[in-house]
């Protein structure tokens, strides 16, 4: 692996902390240190989701943090639709989630034991301040590292038309649910899942039009999430929604064509984001962290590690983005879709994002697609 003396992360999220523990792992005696503009305990959010296969990666190229991490996560089999109160089971479309604080605070333990120095509440003000043979940018959207040299990056941005407001729920829920109502002002969606024993995330989704007719537009994330509660007051069953910077937003689409300059690369949300929708942002943070780390062991040259990880790493993020965005779009516009029979409008929900044919869905949820081939034959 190349010799480095000095590395610098920005952003301690899950990209630039694991980032750090795979470094320190290998090479015990460069100094690594993270900077974080915000406190150590400060997350916005509740919970992180990965399918249940997403895991898989972690398994093989880092066991030990697989071994450690997922006795601390909630797992199901199983996937819930409901339409309008009519309820569809998708068999073997399972998932792992874990608290995003727990996670951070997971990262940080391991991070902190191999001696990653850790530096919290401090805002890099400019690039200059960090003398490396090594930046890595794990900031996130704002990137500071992809923003002081935008020419190198080249990053394309736009946004998806719907909004969505990211809550907390203090009940659990037996699977991750897709809900799908609607009223007079529009349809909406809520994707809730749990986390924690007795703590579920819960996104409301919407188009601009339903957004603006429900007025929330005019509301703060605490007037957001009494509303929104009352909308969804069947299927949280009393419980409350609650606010975590919980405003509403439209889902960024970030792509950069490049990763890599100089001494210095991106990853994560620095460098590209994927819907949430799939459940993948947090496992391509990972997986960046992962291939970069490797490149470097495999190089004796900075420079070039960092080349070899972005010819070897964009292509294969660039799929799982695509497939994001694909996923995305049918989100767009699900009112127009939530007329189809409860089986139709699931069988769409499970192939918008191309890469699922029925071939593969019967191996996947042999159940569903056994009703749904007997309910085509009775159409």
């Amino acid at each position: 692996m190349i010799g480095l003396k000095r590395v610098e992360i920005v952003g301690a999220g899950p990209a630039g902390l694991y980032s750090a523990i795979l470094l320190k792992s290998r090479l015990p005696q460069t100094r690594v240190r993270v900077s974080e503009q915000n406190p150590a305990d400060a997350t916005f959010g509740f919970g992180v989701v990965f399918s249940d296969t997403a895991l898989d990666f972690l398994q093989a190229d880092d066991p030990e943090t697989h071994a450690l991490i997922t006795p601390l996560m909630e797992r199901w089999r199983n996937m819930t639709l409901s339409l309008e109160g009519e309820t569809v089971t998708l068999d073997g479309i399972g998932f792992a989630a874990i608290g995003r604080l727990q996670l951070l605070q997971f990262l940080q333990r391991r991070a902190a034991d191999l001696g990653v120095e850790l530096r919290f509440d401090h805002a890099i003000e400019s690039l200059d301040e960090l003398d490396a043979d090594l930046v890595i940018g794990a900031d996130g959207l704002n990137s500071l590292l992809r923003r002081s040299d935008e020419a190198a990056f080249a990053p394309r941005i736009d946004y998806f038309s719907n909004h969505f407001a990211w809550f907390g729920c203090p009940r659990s829920f037996d699977t991750l649910t897709q809900t799908f109502i609607r009223d007079d002002r529009g349809a909406l969606n809520a994707h809730h899942y749990r986390y924690a024993p007795r703590m579920s995330t819960f996104i409301v989704e919407c188009d601009h039009d339903s957004y603006l007719a429900h007025g929330f537009d005019k509301m703060d994330e605490h007037q957001s999430a009494r509303v929104c509660a009352e909308l969804f007051a069947d299927t949280l069953d009393g419980a409350p929604l609650l606010a975590n910077h919980s405003i509403w937003r439209r889902f960024p689409r970030l792509w950069c064509d490049n990763w890599v300059s100089g001494k210095r690369v991106i990853l994560g949300d620095a460098a590209h984001t994927a819907h949430f929708s799939i459940g993948s942002g947090t496992r391509l943070a990972l997986e960046d962290a992962i291939a970069l780390v490797g490149a470097l062991d495999e190089k004796n040259d900075v420079e070039d590690a960092l080349v070899d990880f972005q010819q070897q790493r964009q292509p294969i993020a660039r799929k799982l983005v695509d497939a994001a965005n694909t996923s995305a779009r049918w989100y767009d516009d699900f009112g127009s879709r939530m007329a189809l029979p409860p089986l139709e409008f699931a069988f769409s929900y499970l192939t918008r994002s191309g890469r699922v044919d029925m071939e593969r869905l019967r191996v996947l949820s042999p159940g569903f697609i056994a009703r749904y081939e007997q309910y085509l034959e009775q159409k």
